[in-house]
């Protein structure tokens, strides 16, 4: 394996998603957590679905200015909403998938698609949830 260029740590504490706490080593983060109401749950903070969702969609947006950079291709606004879904497995369990929504100017809807394919290539995320779980990616442009 290549050596690692950064590691991220994080705990979690109490009962995890149920009513615990996450926090990342450095004491940057530091969220309460709660089972969503659509789960059956309280709601009021956080749950590890949004925080995926938002590291992800950091991460993509980062990718896609990169591959444009490096494309020498000027956008102008863009933005990345990451939805990530939680569905039953039958068994007892859960399994996720995920939608990338890109939206993006300064370009046409061919170059849009054609960048945030590229970028979906690049993505750490993207890359570490290739072939585990259903994602799809769209660009909009305005």
């Amino acid at each position: 394996m290549a050596e690692s260029v950064y590691t991220g740590i994080a705990t979690s504490t109490g009962d995890g998603r149920a009513g615990g706490r996450a926090a990342t080593s450095d004491g940057l983060l530091d969220v309460s957590l709660a089972i969503p109401k659509e789960m059956g749950g309280p709601g009021g903070a956080t749950n590890p679905e949004q925080l995926f969702a938002a590291g992800w969609a950091a991460c993509f947006h980062s990718a896609l200015k990169a591959v444009a950079a490096q494309r020498k291709t000027t956008i102008t606004d863009s933005a990345v909403v990451a939805e990530v879904s939680v569905h039953p497995n039958g068994q007892g369990g859960f399994y996720l998938s995920a939608e990338l929504h890109v939206e993006l100017s300064g370009l046409d809807q061919a170059a849009a698609d054609e960048l945030v394919e590229a970028a979906h290539g690049v993505c750490p995320y993207s890359n570490a949830t290739r072939g585990n779980i259903d994602v799809t990616v769209d660009a909009t442009v305005a």
